[in-house]
């Protein structure tokens, strides 16, 4: 095998491995993932896994960037045209719903599990979910404040504050979806974030 093949090769096996491992880790947690479990999944040595990603913790890290890549693709690029501000702070929090109803992730918002998961914690792991959910919570608060400079927030709007009652009913979404489904879940969520949003 030439070097471009054998190199060729070796991405798409590491892709695999971090499909796989995306998948895993929404329904185990991030402790779900070994080596030895997704060499077995994917049909690999656990030597030739382990020239991929020499670690348990490597492959958690490489999960949580594959998972923020997919948020990214699912919640922020389908609202990315819309006004800046009011108009797609809504278009972000529908693409969200969405996101959580259609179950992009297998068992559910992977970040939801892995910051209950990371709880207490310390470590690699943890940081990188830190900064995942700072860089989000940055967003969300930067369309806000665009929507109170514009008017079609309330001048006293605290941007904080809206964006923790914001997180709040998509983890009850996720929750609900989860645990015990209903199909009157995404309408509820949907008010929520109406009566959250609405102009002065």
């Amino acid at each position: 095998m030439s070097p471009r093949h054998s190199a060729a090769e070796a991405r798409r096996t590491r892709e695999r491995i971090i499909e796989r491992g995306v998948d895993v880790a929404s329904v185990e947690g991030l402790e779900g993932l070994t080596i030895g479990r997704l060499a077995a999944d994917l049909g690999i040595s656990k030597s030739g896994l382990l020239g991929h990603f020499g670690t348990k913790q490597a492959l958690q890290l490489a999960a949580l960037e594959r998972a923020a890549v997919i948020f990214d693709r699912e919640v922020w690029r389908p609202a990315s045209g819309a006004t800046p501000g009011l108009p797609r702070l809504r278009a972000v929090c529908d693409a969200w719903i969405s996101y959580l109803v259609r179950g992009v992730f297998p068992g559910g918002c992977l970040f939801v599990s892995s910051t209950f998961e990371q709880d207490g914690r310390t470590g690699p792991v943890r940081a990188l979910l830190r900064r995942q959910f700072r860089a989000w919570q940055r967003r969300l608060t930067a369309e806000i404040r665009t929507a109170v400079r514009t008017g079609d927030l309330p001048a006293d709007t605290d941007p904080d504050q809206l964006v923790f009652e914001l997180y709040g009913v998509m983890m009850s979404l996720n929750h609900t979806t989860q645990l015990a489904p209903t199909p009157e879940a995404p309408t509820q969520a949907t008010r929520a974030i109406t009566r959250l949003l609405s102009p002065p």
